[in-house]
């Protein structure tokens, strides 16, 4: 039995911007994300080689978290299309119809979700499967039990993987963020760090305390070390809350969820699913559905 934990908001944005055509529900609202997530989870939940059994789905409702109060330029709702912003409830919606648990998060964000439930469920199940592909996100792979998949690229990362791919263990990866920034979130790095000066540095320390200020003691030396170093002593303060930004939390609360066994999928409920195919106007869609709830 494996655990999958789908980050709702990564799918939605993906359906938005995905090259296909638009879709307006009956009532004229675009509902293009909603439609497109809704396929990319039935494709999951129908995959052969994922053997759903267990799953759940997580959105940042809103955008907005406790880190826009640590840091004024975190990433928020400022920017977000006006037609997407709209579908955000409906999605949460469309994902409940497929008979799958959804959480919404409103203080903590979706990524804190599924870095908590991996923490809570490792030990119940044979893998928890984090569908993303969000480098803040292997922070949470713990060799082969908790991996990492993007599905767009058809990839899966265990702990080896996390390495290869970012150059620091799981452990390091909040750091690794913290010194080079993500874009994604908001958190804008040190000047002057890029992946591969970052990661030569935390592969040989590991940890941001740990790296001596002076670059001529530095074990690796990633290129222009001598004034990584000195921005490095001016801004560390920054870097250690840049680090606090891209450490995902493993307490926040998941909506709905008291165990394991409420993350059972039984199936699709066929009332409710064709309900909202109806609603939004899907009529192919709406026979997609390959296992129907007893």
């Amino acid at each position: 039995m494996r655990l999958h934990l789908v980050d709702g908001t990564y799918e939605l944005y993906r359906a938005h911007f995905s090259p296909r055509p638009g879709h307006s529900a009956p009532d004229g609202q675009d509902v293009k994300a909603t439609a497109g997530l809704m396929s990319s989870l039935l494709m999951l939940l129908h995959d052969a080689t994922e053997s759903v059994t267990h799953v759940a789905v997580a959105f940042d409702n809103p955008i907005r978290s406790f880190r826009n109060a640590l840091f004024a330029g975190y990433k928020s709702d400022e920017g977000v299309p006006p037609e997407l912003h709209a579908q955000f409830n409906l999605a949460e919606e469309a994902v409940r119809a497929l008979g799958v648990t959804a959480w919404s998060m409103k203080e903590f964000e979706a990524d804190d979700a599924l870095s908590t439930a991996a923490a809570r469920f490792a030990g119940e199940v044979e893998q928890v499967r984090l569908m993303t592909p969000d480098k803040d996100l292997g922070q949470c792979v713990r060799g082969k039990k908790v991996v990492q998949v993007d599905r767009r690229q058809e990839k899966e990362y265990d702990e080896d993987g996390v390495r290869a791919k970012l150059g620091v263990p799981p452990a390091s990866v909040p750091d690794l963020l913290g010194l080079m920034g993500d874009d994604a979130d908001g958190i804008p790095g040190l000047p002057g760090f890029g992946e591969k000066g970052a990661s030569a540095l935390l592969s040989a320390y590991g940890h941001l305390e740990a790296i001596p200020a002076d670059a001529s003691t530095w074990t690796a030396r990633p290129r222009g070390a001598d004034k990584l170093a000195a921005t490095l002593r001016e801004h560390r303060e920054a870097a250690l809350l840049y680090r606090k930004l891209a450490t995902l939390v493993t307490d926040a609360p998941l909506p709905g969820t008291a165990s394991l066994a409420d993350l059972e999928w039984k199936g699709v409920p066929k009332a409710r699913f064709e309900a909202m195919c109806d609603r939004l106007g899907l009529t192919t869609l709406k026979r997609r559905p390959k296992r129907w709830a007893a």
